[in-house]
């Protein structure tokens, strides 16, 4: 347009300075929302909030499992280099996260409304933030080694299905209700699952009923044969996740004992869908007429389960 430079200059550094000013209030939204200083257009506050909070799923990934503490954002050079990401913005995402987690942690009611009504951000950036915080709440293991595959959006489906369907939000409405808190009835009463150990021949027979005609005949005898290992491991999962220890440790057990052995044994994704879908079917279709608690209680385990094998299948 013909502007000389000193111009172009000038405007940008004036942007610079009014970002700087802006920032204070960024760090808690409602504050920008009531003050005077700024006349910003509701939909450029709302853009404004909406980049500032945004999160890299690459820096997301690195943050899982960490301590938010003053001593891992010092180390945050290493993240950047790893993702890729300025260290700058590294610094923000983290400060972002720290500041989130410290705002909602002892809110009652659900995560993902929460932020949304305390940050002012979008429901899926609210879902990202609900996730990062759920997992440092609940101390969920997802930083060793083996787990590393596994990216944000993963245990981002993983950790929603576990609020969704194993915290006290599960079937319940009201802000006394929390999905920080897991529903702790439920996983003791997930011991009871131990009497399916003993109707092992019959699921075994229908499963195989069900499977044998969609499998091929090397797929059908791996999973003939180690079917016992397969089965011993979900029931063991279960009556284990009362404990707090058992329960940080989901994912590396999910890992250890069923992901390893699938792919050790060549599974495909297919098949791992399929067994999933046989064997809860088939639990279902035993216990419809004999113990109903038990019956409701496999179906609301498996409900998270199959979501999370699922998403940590990966070939």
């Amino acid at each position: 347009m013909g502007a000389p430079i000193d111009l172009i200059a000038s405007d940008v550094l004036d942007h610079y300075r009014t970002y700087s000013l802006i920032e204070l209030y960024l760090h808690a939204p409602t504050k920008l929302m009531e003050q005077s200083c700024f006349q910003l257009e509701p939909q450029t506050r709302d853009l404004i909030i909406e980049k500032y909070y945004s999160i890299d799923d690459v820096v997301a990934r690195e943050i899982l499992g960490k301590k938010l503490t003053s001593r891992y954002r010092k180390d945050l050079d290493e993240v950047g280099e790893k993702t890729c990401v300025k260290l700058k913005s590294c610094r923000r995402q983290f400060d972002n996260v720290k500041r989130i987690f410290r705002a909602v942690e002892e809110l009652p009611g659900t995560l993902t409304n929460n932020i949304k009504q305390h940050f002012f951000i979008s429901n899926e950036l609210a879902k990202k933030y609900a996730c990062i915080v759920f997992l440092a709440c609940l101390r969920f293991e997802t930083s060793k080694k083996k787990l590393q595959y596994l990216s944000f959006n993963d245990l981002l489906t993983c950790s929603h299905s576990i609020m969704i369907y194993w915290t006290y939000t599960y079937q319940h409405t009201g802000p006394e209700y929390y999905d920080t808190e897991m529903d702790k009835e439920f996983l003791l009463d997930l011991r009871e699952l131990r009497c399916l150990l003993d109707k092992e021949k019959e699921i075994k027979h229908l499963v195989c009923l069900r499977l044998k005609p969609v499998l091929l005949e090397r797929a059908f005898h791996e999973l003939d044969g180690n079917f016992r290992s397969y089965w011993r491991a979900l029931i063991t999962i279960a009556c284990n996740l009362h404990r707090n220890r058992e329960l940080r440790d989901l994912f590396v057990d999910l890992c250890e004992k069923l992901v390893e052995p699938w792919r050790q044994n060549g599974w495909n994704h297919e098949q791992v869908n399929k067994f999933l879908s046989s064997i809860t079917q088939s639990v279902l279709d035993l216990e419809i007429s004999r113990d109903q608690e038990t019956r409701c209680l496999w179906d609301r385990y498996m409900q998270v389960i199959t979501i999370c094998l699922d998403k940590m299948y990966h070939i």
